[in-house]
């Protein structure tokens, strides 16, 4: 399952460049225009990392740096802060915000690309080195999982009960969009929704977990 990388910026030219690369670069890709949007998306896609713009209607990229390291579970995820304020001043206030790198405007996607690598890679051995140096959660952790997987399960949208359906007759995104009137990157959004909620790594798990557990019929 690629890792998700949701990208914040009110400029649509910027998001879509940045989606566009990064997807060609093998990466989920999630967008919002602003920090409030972006909120609730950490919230439904617990991303893996977050590429945001800093001058934004609603909440900003400081303060959703911020509201996003209020969560223990948000603690450790990476933030990149993308803006063309350059002054030293507001480079510590992005640092002291929260975030992991501060990368001004104009960049190369190539470099941005570079250092989404680097952090991730860091990212996921901090976890490593957590979950080995901790064996005594994982008994904990399980039990956790299964009962906010029972939870979730209870809270699958409408759309993402239409998408499991299409998907357990073998539909690609292109031909599940086509149905739904949906964009085949918007399919693949409701697609990890899903296997985050059910806790399966791949389309055929999740499919024999929908139906083991009468999700579809």
């Amino acid at each position: 399952m690629p890792l998700t990388i949701l990208v914040v910026d009110d400029d649509l030219g910027t998001r879509l460049s940045i989606s566009d690369y990064l997807e060609l670069s093998g990466y989920l890709v999630i967008t919002a225009s602003d920090g409030q949007e972006a909120l609730a998306m950490v919230e439904e896609y617990h991303p893996d990392l977050i590429v945001t713009d800093i001058v934004m209607p609603r909440i900003n990229g400081y303060e959703l740096v911020r509201q996003v390291r209020k969560k223990p579970s948000d603690r450790l995820l990476p933030v990149i802060l993308l803006t063309a304020r350059i002054k030293t001043q507001e480079r510590i206030l992005g640092y002291q915000s929260g975030c992991d790198l501060y990368l001004p405007k104009p960049f190369e996607l190539e470099e941005l690309a570079a250092a989404i690598r680097n952090l991730l890679e860091r990212s996921q051995i901090i976890q490593s080195e957590f979950r080995l140096s901790h064996p005594e959660t994982l008994g904990i952790s399980n039990t956790i999982s299964s009962h906010e997987k029972s939870e979730n399960l209870a809270f699958l949208t409408s759309r993402e009960q239409e998408v499991l359906e299409l998907l357990t007759h073998g539909l690609s995104n292109a031909d599940m969009g086509h149905q739904l009137h949906l964009s085949p990157r918007t399919v693949e959004k409701y697609v990890s929704s899903l296997l985050r909620k059910t806790d399966t790594s791949n389309r055929a798990e999740l499919v024999r977990f929908a139906i083991k557990h009468g999700l579809v019929e």
